[in-house]
């Protein structure tokens, strides 16, 4: 091994000298001092450095001509002029010259003004109308890009556009270029038009076609008869209303009533028929939060429809519908006093109103009465309806039983047409002027009464024998009720001849009412089985229809 001396010998020494710089001003005031340990006695602590002092008087001058930037005697304005502009560039260069002198010619430095002044515009220009943002905000994109000039503007964003030659008037986006607007198709728009000018060409096709089907000539009689303003004939005009009334009967069957005929025939006919509404005039219904709905019989109701059973035929003709009103019914009249009951569907629908059309209820108009709480239900036949007032479920209202008397007087008294006995009460209130005009009429028959017994002998042999005899004066040929009892008879006792037909209708209520107490139940008990048998009937005959094409699906009998 070669001794370490020969190693220091051939150690390469840098000949490039290294100057020692001397420490920044911006170095710690603390410098570290670190003693050689090689030293006994040494203070390894560390202690602050003596701080620099300049001595003004033995310092010499600052030479301008060395360091200018201190020269004492430049001008404020040359000491604040940077001495190289900004940039890499400008710290080569040296400063040519002051910066300008600060003159008064420059307006913004030319004194102080007021608020108005400094913050008024240096232009007047015009101010533009604030854009409305309720619809969103609107582009700028024109007013910042378009040429501020009145041609037109070209649009950046279309390449295929000429910018010196103007679009056709009236046109813009792709018809404004040179291309027609076609070469802008894609072959998905042309499809699409083509599916919609052939499905264009179809519906005129089968509008005409139909049009012309439903303006053929009229195939029977019956058509030509029910629709005389719509002759037979191939002209337009024909054309035209034969299709009208087809329409308007393919329409009327949910306006008009289920049949033309909502009764059916009766031999013989009902002398006379009482039509009365369901709502508000029978029931009142009402809703709750905590019951629901309910419905409340009117007081008497039982009374008025039992009694006046047996002189009218009784037809409840109510516009609600059929399965709503239908359980109403069954509740309020469940011994079928009412022989027909009709709903929303017998009525007829104009200009969002149910009308009751008398009518169609197949029987004489001048031996029907309607009672309704609703001026529009009865407004095609007026001259036949009593109006009330709409019940409210007032416990103690009379309204319905005090017509009675009248309704009873109608149908006994044999009047012919009941539209004129109606139109002698128009504007009042029936069951008052009908009794002050029984008031009226019985105070007239006392006194006639009186009268016709002062001349009348007390004691005549012709009577005595009648009455040995065992009749009665006035029996021969007088006229008898329905019981049998005699109408001169009770002349006779002071009994006019409405008050012997009222006192013969309570007894037939009473023996009605009898019956109902002592066999109602078992009545009940039978139409509920009869109802029971017939809706069984009805699911057999069903599913007989349903299944019967089947092998072996059909009921065996």
């Amino acid at each position: 091994m070669l001794p370490r001396a020969a190693f220091r010998a051939l150690r390469v020494r840098s000949s490039v000298p290294i100057r020692h710089t001397a420490p920044l001003a911006s170095s710690p005031r603390w410098i570290r001092s670190y003693a050689d340990t090689k030293r006994p006695g040494q203070d390894n602590t560390w202690k602050p450095s003596d701080p620099i002092t300049f001595d003004d008087s033995k310092s010499a001058p600052v030479d301008p001509s060395v360091q200018p930037e201190f020269d004492t005697a430049a001008s404020p304005s040359s000491n604040t002029e940077p001495t190289s502009s900004p940039g890499p560039a400008g710290r080569d260069q040296k400063s040519t010259g002051a910066q300008k002198e600060y003159t008064k010619e420059q307006d913004e430095f030319s004194g102080p003004k007021d608020p108005e002044e400094n913050t008024a515009p240096t232009s007047e220009q015009p101010q533009k109308p604030l854009p409305d943002l309720r619809q969103g905000i609107p582009s700028t994109f024109g007013d910042e890009f378009a040429a501020p000039t009145g041609k037109h503007e070209h649009d950046p964003n279309n390449i295929t556009e000429d910018p010196d030659k103007d679009p056709r008037p009236g046109s813009g986006g792709r018809e404004g270029g040179e291309l027609p607007k076609s070469a802008y198709e894609t072959s998905t728009d042309r499809r699409r038009n083509r599916v919609a000018n052939w499905g264009y060409a179809s519906l005129l096709i089968v509008s005409t076609v139909g049009a012309l089907f439903l303006g053929r000539d009229w195939e029977s009689e019956e058509e030509r008869a029910a629709h005389p303003d719509a002759p037979a004939g191939w002209s337009p005009g024909a054309i035209y209303n034969r299709a009208r009334a087809r329409l308007s009967s393919q329409v009327d069957y949910y306006t008009e009533p289920t049949f033309p005929k909502l009764l059916p025939d009766v031999d013989p006919a009902p002398p006379m028929t009482l039509v009365l509404s369901l709502e508000d005039l029978l029931v009142h219904s009402e809703w709750s939060a905590q019951h629901g709905w309910r419905a409340a019989k009117r007081p008497g109701v039982d009374y008025f429809l039992r009694y006046l059973s047996q002189y009218y035929e009784l037809v409840i003709f109510t516009s609600v519908k059929s399965a709503d009103a239908d359980p109403i019914i069954r509740k309020l009249d469940p011994f079928r006093i009412v022989m027909w009951p009709l709903f929303r569907e017998a009525t007829r629908y104009e200009k969002g109103e149910y009308i009751k059309d008398l009518s169609c209820l197949n029987r004489d108009l001048s031996k029907t009465i309607i009672i309704d709480t609703d001026p529009s239900h009865v407004k095609l036949q007026p001259e036949n309806a009593i109006l009330l007032p709409k019940w409210k479920g007032d416990p103690k209202d009379k309204g319905l039983v005090a017509l009675i008397p009248f309704l009873e007087y109608v149908a006994m008294m044999g009047i012919t047409d009941v539209r004129t006995a109606l139109k002698s009460f128009e504007g009042k209130d029936i069951p008052t002027e009908f009794a002050l005009r029984e008031a009226k009429a019985r105070a007239e028959f006392q006194k006639e009464l009186e009268a016709r017994k002062a001349k009348k002998p007390k004691f005549s042999a012709g009577n005595a024998l009648m009455g040995a005899l065992g009749m009665k004066a006035g029996q021969q040929g007088g006229m008898t009720l329905g019981d049998g009892s005699s109408v001169t008879e009770g002349l006779e006792q002071g009994k006019m001849l409405s008050d012997q037909i009222r006192e013969r209708g309570q007894k037939q209520y009473e023996a009605m009412e009898k019956e109902l107490r002592e066999n109602g139940e078992k009545w009940l008990k039978e139409m509920a089985e009869e109802e029971k048998k017939f809706m069984e009937q009805q699911m057999k005959d069903m599913k007989g229809s349903m299944f019967g094409f089947l092998p072996g699906g059909g009921e065996k009998k």
